[in-house]
């Protein structure tokens, strides 16, 4: 039963997220940025539809990633930079939303690199629990480092298509806005965004799972004194040889 309600959930969750990105498929400003931006995006939800029936991933996993796709979709209509949020927020409450916090840049992407972090986190930690194994602690710090990880190397394709599409279609991509520390503020904004996810996720295991100090304990402990590096390479020449 859970089973077909996953699926059902996926299915729907899937069909959300076409129509919502056939509507803002239609006539973005920049096409050719918009093509860009959404090279990632398809190869990663086609990812998840190979690897469904394989690899099922939990309904808290699909809704995340679906509405962080949802967001990166609303930015890569407009390019991030240009997201008129400030003009649905005077339509909706009469004041634009850099005026009322103060900003002086468009923050959409603040809000999406955050958003990465906040909503990717745990999916990723299903992915190294199930699949690696993990336990304790490194359940929670991995899935914090991949999710660094990966938005540095997102920063980094970012820098490499400016180079290769110079002009303004790269810098419409890199979306810096004239700051020379945009990548370090994306990354750290990602980062914030792990952090809280897996803080409350270890918050409701430490509420609710009883082996969550045991788990956390083991997790920390020396599982083989010997060390490898130059030991472990002796072993094995010594080996092979002792074979021959």
């Amino acid at each position: 039963m859970q089973e077909v309600v996953r699926y059902r959930l996926g299915v729907w969750l899937l069909s959300l997220y076409w129509v919502q990105w056939m509507v803002w498929a239609y006539r973005p400003p920049f096409f050719q940025e918009w093509l860009l931006e959404n090279v990632l995006p398809f190869l990663f939800v086609g990812l998840l539809i190979a690897t469904h029936r394989k690899f099922p991933l939990s309904n808290i996993s699909y809704s995340l990633i679906f509405l962080f796709l949802c967001l990166h979709t609303i930015g890569s209509h407009y390019t991030y930079s240009l997201v008129p949020y400030n003009d649905w927020s005077q339509g909706l409450l009469g004041k634009e939303i850099d005026e009322l916090a103060g900003f002086q840049r468009n923050h959409y992407d603040r809000l999406v690199h955050f958003s990465f972090g906040l909503l990717m986190a745990y999916p990723i930690r299903e992915v190294f629990v199930r699949i690696a194994g993990v336990e304790g602690f490194w359940g929670y710090y991995l899935p914090l480092d991949l999710t660094m990880s990966f938005s540095m190397l997102y920063e980094l394709i970012e820098w490499v298509v400016a180079l290769v599409f110079a002009g303004e279609i790269g810098q419409a991509y890199l979306g810096t806005q004239g700051d020379v520390w945009d990548a370090h503020k994306d990354m750290a904004l990602a980062t914030a965004g792990a952090i809280l996810s897996m803080s409350v996720v270890s918050f409701i295991n430490w509420k609710y799972d009883r082996n969550f100090g045991a788990e956390l304990r083991h997790s920390l402990a020396v599982k083989n004194a010997r060390p490898l590096g130059e030991v472990k390479l002796r072993e094995m020449m010594e080996e092979s040889r002792r074979e021959k």
